[in-house]
């Protein structure tokens, strides 16, 4: 499977000219899996309840959704983006995805950063995972990855690529990656932003990282860029580690309990 990511600059509250950018960039991509940064089409650094209301969407009816379905089709391509989503029951900090067309499915992040708290409900769908093309697709969102909890979910339930849209402004995920990925032998897609956000600095540095734990490719702190590689999405599923230890049948849940507090 071919894969990208997209770094980007992203307008705050300007929906419009961000979905624009982000077709504008990935038209370079002939990758059959793109993923976007989180809230790439608002940007992240809210003041108000009032502006996040303003530019949440539905999902999958809104603008934004209904935009990259349409661009999916035409480009015949997967497509992970992160949004703010509006239901009846609040806001989340939102992804969705769209493939070829058609609406695959959304997650909402469960472990919420900072300010974020102040906006959004923390998600409330459980960890996913989705098929694409026979690839099992498992997603987070930024400040998921802190908790490994998030990234050994995801691989247990069988993800062959973690798809991560971030706003990274933390130093730590680029080199943290590389451990996460080995321990679950997994491939993680981390899609970042660059730029400044009303004084809020994002570090860049979008990543893909293989199952061996060692940096595919790591994108630059400032400038805007596609990315995109084929990679053997099977080697994700081989969690030996050598002859004798499996990294999953190795494990021993009985003495795990107190992860369940």
């Amino acid at each position: 499977m071919k894969v990208s990511f997209v770094q980007m600059q992203i307008e705050i509250l300007d929906i419009k000219k961000n979905v624009e950018n982000a077709i504008k960039l990935m038209r370079k991509s002939n990758a059959d899996l793109i993923v976007l940064p989180e809230l790439f089409n608002t940007g992240y650094n809210f003041k108000s309840n009032k502006e996040v209301l303003e530019v949440s969407e539905e999902i999958p009816d809104g603008y934004t959704t209904s935009k990259l379905k349409e661009f999916s089709k035409e480009k015949n391509v997967t497509i992970v983006f992160g949004l703010a989503e509006k239901t009846e029951k609040g806001l989340y900090n939102s992804l969705a995805i769209v493939s070829k067309g058609n609406y695959i499915g959304k997650y909402r992040k469960i472990h919420l950063f900072y300010g974020e708290k102040d906006f959004f409900a923390p998600g409330d769908l459980g960890f996913k995972l989705f098929e694409v093309d026979g690839v099992k697709l498992g997603v987070m969102i930024c400040f998921d990855w802190f908790f490994p909890e998030s990234t050994r979910t995801l691989s247990l339930m069988g993800a062959d690529i973690i798809c991560h849209p971030a706003n990274l402004v933390m130093p730590y995920c680029p080199e943290a990656m590389k451990t996460i990925c080995l321990q679950n032998r997994v491939f993680v897609i981390t899609s970042n932003r660059v730029g400044d956000e009303r004084g809020l600095r994002f570090i860049g540095q979008s990543q893909i990282t293989g199952p061996d734990g060692k940096i595919i490719y790591r994108a630059s702190e400032e400038n805007e860029e596609i990315f995109e590689i084929d990679i053997d999405t099977l080697k994700a599923r081989d969690k030996n580690l050598n002859l004798k230890n499996n990294i999953f049948r190795d494990r021993k849940p009985e003495f795990y309990e107190i992860l369940k507090r």
